[in-house]
């Protein structure tokens, strides 16, 4: 026998009062007069415990809205996008002037099946975050892989700024080469602004350290008076941010066709970069677009002394090739010297100081002497004086 049934024998059968028998079994004398009530009025079947659920919920999400949340959660992650609840409340809001709350959206989530229970994650508070004050303060770069639909391996080098998350570049090459990084960071810093520091990990395209040497990227950095960090090796926290990056671009990317080319997987890039810039909200910036928070304060510049680097210079020997070429490094890109086809397989020395560059037989005649163009890949040359 039930405790509700008990309590209305107690009273009916043995006489006691409502008021004694409440008090004796620590309930409410209010509802011992409701059984009572109930029990008269439908005998067995009152006592019968009842639904709390309200007769109406005027605050309830109507089943178009929830229709309306469901058909945003199947489009946004068919399409590889976030389709949390606040996303969703975040396009909702776009369309309509009162939306349900955040956990509202969560509960219509949960009773049509979306959600999956997640075991206990560890608490954000045992995380000890680091974030940049203003955009710009610090840009975040680093390379990550993505497949073509024959196999062949990309690499996409993603920079993102620290404080507002905003993906600055995100640029697909078969090779990415350390002239490439800087060429990435100077159209970025075109439309962006120089940043104050950029924060990287040890890769050879990043730094030389390892090889007790400067690269491009960190000559470039110095010149421009720009702070240039790495990371701790095997750290890959350090570069929290751009790592977490990879992964939303990738789950992106994963609900697209495979690209047949590596310009196919650029304009997907692009298609992602824009929505991630300007429609997405993030979790980390209390839901506003990371292209609201770069805009919303005042940008970092570069700060650090500017360096000017000296010469760079070097003897080597080589042989002019059946082209009439020889070949020439320069910042980490080759460049080829015309001398003539006549002189194909005579062994010369070349004298390199910074952009001057002569290039003398062993007897020491001069076959050319010119300053190298760094933005073209073959120095043709003077068809008038010769070399």
């Amino acid at each position: 026998m039930d405790l509700a049934a008990y309590l209305v024998k107690a009273v009916l059968l043995e006489g006691r009062s409502p008021r004694e028998v409440a008090s004796a079994h620590g309930v409410s004398k209010t509802w011992v007069y409701e059984l009572l009530a109930r029990y008269r009025r439908d005998g067995d079947a009152g006592l019968v415990a009842r639904s709390k659920r309200p007769k109406s919920s005027p605050s309830r999400v109507s089943d178009k809205l929830e229709d309306e949340i469901v058909a945003l959660r199947k489009t946004l992650t068919e399409e590889g996008f976030d389709g949390g609840a606040a996303t969703i409340q975040y396009h909702l809001a776009k369309k309509h002037r009162s939306v349900p709350s955040v956990s509202s959206i969560w509960r219509v989530l949960v009773r049509r099946g979306f959600v999956v229970p997640e075991p206990h994650k560890r608490p954000k508070s045992s995380y000890i975050r680091f974030v940049a004050d203003l955009p710009n303060e610090c840009w975040q770069q680093d390379t990550t892989h993505w497949l073509l639909a024959d196999g062949t391996d990309v690499e996409i080098l993603d920079v993102i700024d620290d404080h507002s998350r905003l993906c600055v570049a995100a640029v697909a090459r078969l090779i990415t080469k350390a002239a490439d990084v800087v060429a990435t960071f100077h159209e970025s810093a075109a439309q962006y602004g120089y940043p104050a520091s950029v924060l990287s990990d040890n890769g050879a395209i990043f730094t030389a350290e390892s090889r007790h040497g400067v690269c491009v990227m960190e000559s470039e950095l110095l010149a421009l008076g720009i702070a240039y960090k790495h990371s701790r090796p095997y750290h890959p926290q350090t570069c929290g941010k751009v790592e977490r990056f990879h992964q939303t671009l990738k789950k992106y990317l994963a609900k697209q066709p495979r690209p047949r080319t590596v310009a196919e997987l650029q304009t997907q890039l692009d298609c992602f970069r824009r929505y991630y810039n300007e429609e997405r909200p993030h979790r980390a910036l209390k839901r506003k677009t990371p292209a609201e928070a770069f805009a919303a304060r005042t940008k970092a510049v570069p700060s650090t002394p500017k360096l000017k680097i000296p010469p760079h210079c070097r003897v080597r020997q080589d042989k002019i090739d059946n082209h009439g070429r020889v070949t020439l490094r320069y910042r980490s890109r080759l460049h080829h010297v015309g001398l003539g086809r006549g002189r194909k397989g005579t062994r010369v020395l070349i004298l390199v100081a910074d952009l001057d560059v002569r290039v003398m037989t062993h007897e020491g005649e001069l076959l050319r002497h010119l300053t190298l163009d760094p933005t073209r890949d073959y120095q043709p040359m003077d068809p008038k004086n010769g070399p």
